[in-house]
């Protein structure tokens, strides 16, 4: 089973590296922007970021590393740490793909990352899946 059901991958600067969703209800730089403002609130308050938060049915899980805020969201009734370990996994096929050297030299174009779609599919919650689980 897929574990994941969007995913965001932010830079420091809020910035939408690269996005991966089926039902876009909104901006998806306007979304990246409050995800790194959250994040960096709660650094502000507690000196460490956010983890996790849910919505209804929808549990959103945060992982920061080498400045980078990745935030991938999952059906609430999915454990936790299967969703930590997921996204964990998604975080370093990314620097695999992308090291800190490209990441330095990087100037703004989010096209570059477009490939890592390729990446994740194991990962990710397909449209088919969704589907099912809306009828069966």
């Amino acid at each position: 089973m897929k574990v994941l059901q969007d995913l965001y991958i932010i830079s420091e600067g809020g910035i939408v590296l690269y996005h991966r969703v089926f039902d876009e209800k909104f901006d998806e730089q306007l979304f990246g922007g409050l995800m790194s403002a959250l994040n960096s609130f709660a650094e502000e308050l507690t000196h460490e970021g956010l983890s996790n938060f849910e919505l209804q049915d929808k549990r959103y899980t945060f992982i920061r590393s080498n400045d980078i805020l990745f935030v991938a969201n999952s059906s609430n009734k999915i454990k936790a740490k299967r969703v930590i370990e997921e996204l964990k996994s998604i975080v370093n096929r990314f620097f695999d793909l992308y090291p800190k050297e490209i990441l330095a030299t990087w100037e703004g174009d989010v096209a570059i990352f477009l490939d890592f779609e390729k990446q994740i599919e194991d990962s990710m919650e397909g449209t088919i899946q969704k589907f099912q689980k809306a009828f069966w």
